[in-house]
């Protein structure tokens, strides 16, 4: 795992957060070592006046193209399946994962990120409209032609997600090695609705932990690793009520406890705890600022004492 284990989440450049800041960013980034970049066709529909995604790949394609040489050091992420592709409400809308859909999509982040491959290509939400074998045969052909690296499925159930794996290893395809799914140090109540997470089989459970941590061949990225805010201003970016248990306020007294004692941020504690666990995450960071930046790269390298890992561990 590099230096640097995080991923650089892109999801608002181009339009929370702008151009020129999301190129600086991006310099900053890679220049203290960073490599990972985690985007999606669809970032950010729901910010744009269109109601249409691209941006945030426009925007990385930009870079690259101003940076001759930096599309080598750098691991490009990004996903298919939840843009919208007509008129009506989301999720009813979105593209889905069709074969058609799959390489339409594809071609399309290639032409934004102005690249000839995706080294890791997700499928962003499951569609239970199109035949797993079909969805599972068209990112496999992205990996048979060249274009794609590896693939990776984000925001579906465990089940099938095995499933797929077990359609592409019996027709000698490539398939999934990677999980994207929401996690973070604090938990909220099981099956208690999150406002903003839009995905049912969204998050990391102890049936994913274990999955992960049983084939060897799996990687598990993680998103909202920060909790939007909430660790470093809680006054301004409150929990929502699903976090209101028991569990919350011990949590949070670990997490102020290693902090504490190592002189560093809750923030920078939390992305530690991901990147050091078992199985190790990689969490995918979205900054708007320089000093969101840095912090972000102190906590992903630094590496927590066993004593101070068990306490936030214990803390249940």
């Amino acid at each position: 795992m590099p230096d640097v284990n995080f991923a650089l989440g892109t999801l608002g450049f181009g339009t929370t957060v702008d151009a020129a800041t999301s190129l600086d960013l991006l310099d900053r980034f890679a220049d203290a070592g960073g490599t990972m970049l985690d985007t999606a066709d669809c970032y950010a529909f729901w910010a744009d006046p269109s109601g249409r995604g691209g941006q945030s790949e426009e925007v990385v394609g930009r870079w690259l193209a101003r940076r001759p040489g930096r599309r080598d050091q750098v691991y490009l992420s990004t996903k298919a399946g939840a843009e919208p592709a007509g008129p009506g409400d989301w999720p009813a809308n979105r593209q889905g994962l069709s074969a058609a859909a799959v390489a339409a999509a594809a071609e399309g982040s290639l032409r934004r990120l102005g690249t000839d491959r995706i080294d890791l290509y997700w499928a962003h939400m499951e569609d239970r409209t199109v035949a797993l074998e079909e969805t599972a045969g068209a990112f496999a052909a992205l990996v048979a032609e060249g274009t794609v690296g590896r693939l990776g499925c984000s925001n579906h159930p465990v089940w099938r997600v095995e499933r797929a794996r077990r359609i592409a290893e019996e027709r000698g395809w490539a398939g999934y090695t990677a999980l994207q799914l929401r996690h973070s140090y604090l938990q909220p109540r099981p099956g208690v609705p999150v406002p903003g997470q839009n995905h049912r089989f969204g998050w990391v459970t102890e049936e994913v932990v274990d999955y992960v941590d049983s084939e060897p061949d799996l990687s598990l990225w993680v998103y909202t690793a920060l909790l939007y805010g909430f660790y470093s201003r809680p006054d301004e970016r409150p929990l929502p009520e699903a976090y209101d248990h028991p569990g919350t306020p011990r949590r949070l007294a670990a997490l102020d406890k290693v902090a504490g004692d190592l002189g560093v941020s809750r923030n920078q504690v939390v992305l530690a705890w991901l990147t050091g666990g078992t199985p190790a995450a990689v969490p995918v960071v979205g900054v708007s600022d320089a000093r969101q930046l840095d912090e972000a790269l102190a906590g992903a390298r630094l590496r927590l004492p066993a004593e101070h890992r068990r306490l936030l561990d214990e803390a249940v």
